[in-house]
């Protein structure tokens, strides 16, 4: 069902904490959709007030049975490609895999687990595609079940963004679930302890990216739609749609009051009785962010992830424009932290071409090829921190960058695994962020990570002497022929090169069982290779 290029009917989903939500559409010629139907679940995949640490068994059950029936539901329109996205409930939780591979395994779809900020970068993509907020600046609010996203963006580029662990779910549950168990009204003291901390939960972010000065703020979430229909309710109008309803201040304070007072509030106007009782902790959070930024009104958006992730998977050229941004991402993080960027980006055309050329060894596609591209880029800003074991330090700093937007959850994770193992010890079970992948990623993970080291070799004293090579493979061995020009005019030629390339190759050789071999090629003029002191090869793997 997925990855199928012949279908212009094209799906996205959406598994958020609370709901799960499906959208199919056709492309149209112009590069567009007409969409044709959409679908959404109550499935409350995530539970509990602080930490959301687990899914439970029967959450899982009801997630897995709703993508089913929403997989059944995009294929009645017939052969469709399909993207799926997790946020907050599966992102935080230890067991996620369980629900990952039975995803996978039994209904035959491949969640991709996205990170907050690429979640707002989606429903900003989402946003614009509904409303005509393009040549404004705008505050984009994101309020699901476990977690909020915040935006600042114009046009078509977000300007910052956040990703906030505060949630209608996750308050509702810490705060007011006494409240619930004895239906009843929630009271003062409860109220007051929920409103004081999200309020300064809120008081860094409102500061922060309340600086940027947006002109308009935006609100994607079933709390804020749920919200502007009570407003639309109390005011006796007939809305039929709730794409571009805006709701002031004081609608927001008059719904407030009528939901943490009701004593049924499944009777109050506008409100759907299955948000009746997440509906506490997502009213006091959407108070205080207009008490945060100084909101006067709140516009709503029909379109969010699902759509955001329908028109970047699969919108005319998007896939150019997110290639684009993925990339200027790395560069702007490498640039920031790394002292020799010229070198990763040298490393990388280096990378690049080496699987290029041993395609026919690995088989791999454009999608391994970028993560491989990713890593080099980024392999040392770890140096940022210190020089010793900055290998391991650029694992941090690549898995918890918030600049990465455009990667998914797990391709950062891959990006960053690779980085780590870019010098020193190869990858093994021993090292708790190589053990928790699974059998294919740890597989890719040392035949990239393989390709990495010999191409950082190839350019051993940072100068880009090596401009391309040739790959010859034959008879279970792999001979790769570094070019280089301008080699005639330095000092040694590019024996250093070759020396640490061959000192890198162990690790390539035992992914792929081949021989490798590094040399010139028989009718280039080679120098002899330098006998270098143990010292000098363990400074080889030093980059």
């Amino acid at each position: 069902m997925q990855n199928s290029s012949a279908t212009s009917i094209k799906a996205a989903i959406d598994i958020g904490t609370n709901s799960m939500h499906l959208v199919v559409a056709r492309l149209a010629d112009h590069g567009g959709f007409e969409m044709l139907t959409s679908e959404k679940e109550t499935v409350r995949l995530g539970q509990g007030g602080g930490e959301m640490k687990l899914l439970a068994p029967d959450a899982i059950e009801r997630g897995i049975a709703a993508l089913g029936r929403m997989k059944q539901v995009a294929a009645s329109f017939g052969n469709v490609d399909l993207a799926a996205v997790a946020t907050s409930a599966v992102r935080e939780a230890s067991n996620r895999n369980e629900f990952l591979d039975r995803a996978r395994d039994e209904v035959g779809i491949d969640v991709e687990v996205i990170s907050g900020f690429e979640e707002a970068r989606l429903i900003h993509l989402g946003v614009l595609q509904a409303l005509p907020v393009f040549e404004q600046r705008i505050l984009l609010v994101d309020i699901g079940g476990g977690s909020t996203e915040f935006l600042v963006g114009e046009g078509a580029d977000p300007i910052e963004a956040r990703s906030m662990k505060l949630g209608a779910i996750r308050l509702t549950e810490r705060f007011f679930a006494e409240a619930l168990a004895e239906d009843r009204v929630p009271t003062d003291d409860e109220i007051d302890e929920c409103r004081n901390y999200v309020r300064a939960a809120l008081a860094p972010v409102g500061h922060e990216l309340g600086g940027h000065q947006p002109q308009v703020a935006v609100g994607s979430s079933g709390t804020a739609t749920t919200i502007a229909a009570m407003a639309v309710a109390a005011r006796g109008d007939d809305v039929r749609q709730m794409n571009g309803v805006v709701f002031s201040a004081t609608e927001l304070a008059d719904v407030a009051e009528r939901v943490l007072t009701a004593s049924d509030r499944r009777k109050l106007d506008g409100l759907d009785d299955k948000r009746s009782d997440i509906i506490l902790g997502g009213v006091i959070l959407l108070q205080e962010v207009f008490a945060a930024f100084d909101l006067q009104a709140m516009t709503i958006s029909e379109y969010a992830l699902r759509e955001g992730v329908l028109f970047d998977r699969f919108a005319s050229g998007s896939g150019q424009d997110l290639h684009d941004l993925r990339r200027s991402n790395l560069l702007r993080l490498a640039h920031q932290l790394d002292p020799d960027p010229e070198h990763a980006e040298h490393t990388a055309r280096l990378a690049t071409q080496l699987f290029d050329r041993t395609k026919s060894l690995h088989g791999l596609g454009d999608p391994e090829r970028e993560l491989l591209d990713a890593a080099a880029i980024v392999h040392n800003v770890g140096l940022f921190i210190s020089h010793s074991s900055h290998h391991k330090h650029s694992y941090y700093v690549i898995r918890n960058s918030e600049q990465l937007t455009g990667f998914t959850e797990h391709e950062v994770e891959l990006i960053a695994v690779l980085a780590r193992y870019h010098r020193k010890s190869h990858p093994a079970d021993k090292h708790d962020e190589f053990a928790a992948l699974c059998k294919d990623d740890q597989r890719l993970v040392r035949q990239l990570a393989g390709m990495l080291r010999l191409a950082i070799g190839l350019d051993r004293r940072h100068a880009g002497v090596v401009e391309s090579m040739r790959v010859i493979i034959k008879d279970g061995t792999v001979r790769i022929e570094p070019l280089a020009p301008r080699a005639a005019d330095i000092d040694g030629g590019i024996d250093l090169e070759i020396y640490a390339a061959r000192e890198r190759s162990r690790l390539f050789a035992e992914a792929f069982d081949v021989t490798v071999e590094v040399d010139v090629s028989a009718h280039d003029t080679p120098h002899d290779t330098p006998h270098d002191t143990p010292q000098d090869a363990a400074d080889s793997e030093s980059s």
